[in-house]
């Protein structure tokens, strides 16, 4: 099954423009409020995403798609990691990238902006390197 990242790469692209104008940008200006809330915003759409495009990747190693569609975010990225799809590493950073969002989702104030902007340089790093993983995995498809 070919697996589409058209909307994931985008995302990617639009948080990595996000991030990089919030850095030039005075914290003082709307304009800093509204690239920081894009960030925000990319970087739960994109976690989101990457637990659902590493389901897809995931069906052909289960009995059934049932199965895989019934697994909770963190069973899809160990069962990604006891497949050799991704490395200890990376599952453990996803993890994290959870766990931060699931205990700071009660605030969803400045805090919560503060603490995810901390990860996200480390994350667009991490959300390439699932897309060539995802890629891959097309590529294999197509042979």
């Amino acid at each position: 099954m070919f697996i589409d990242t058209e909307y994931f790469n985008r995302c990617i692209l639009t948080l990595e423009k996000a991030y990089s104008l919030l850095l030039v940008t005075d914290s003082q200006l709307v304009d800093y409020d509204m690239y920081r809330s894009a960030c925000v915003k990319e970087f739960e759409i994109i976690l989101e995403q990457s637990g659902k495009l590493l389901r897809k990747v995931l069906k052909p190693y289960f009995h059934s798609p049932k199965a895989v569609d019934q697994l909770i975010f963190k069973d899809v990225f160990r069962q990604s990691l006891l497949r050799s799809l991704i490395d200890t590493e990376l599952c453990e950073r996803f993890l994290e990238y959870r766990d931060n969002r699931n205990n700071t989702t009660h605030d969803y104030g400045v805090n919560f902006a503060t603490e995810t902007l901390v990860l996200i340089p480390r994350f667009i790093e991490d959300v390439k390197q699932l897309s060539v993983i995802i890629d891959r995995h097309n590529h294999e498809f197509e042979e």
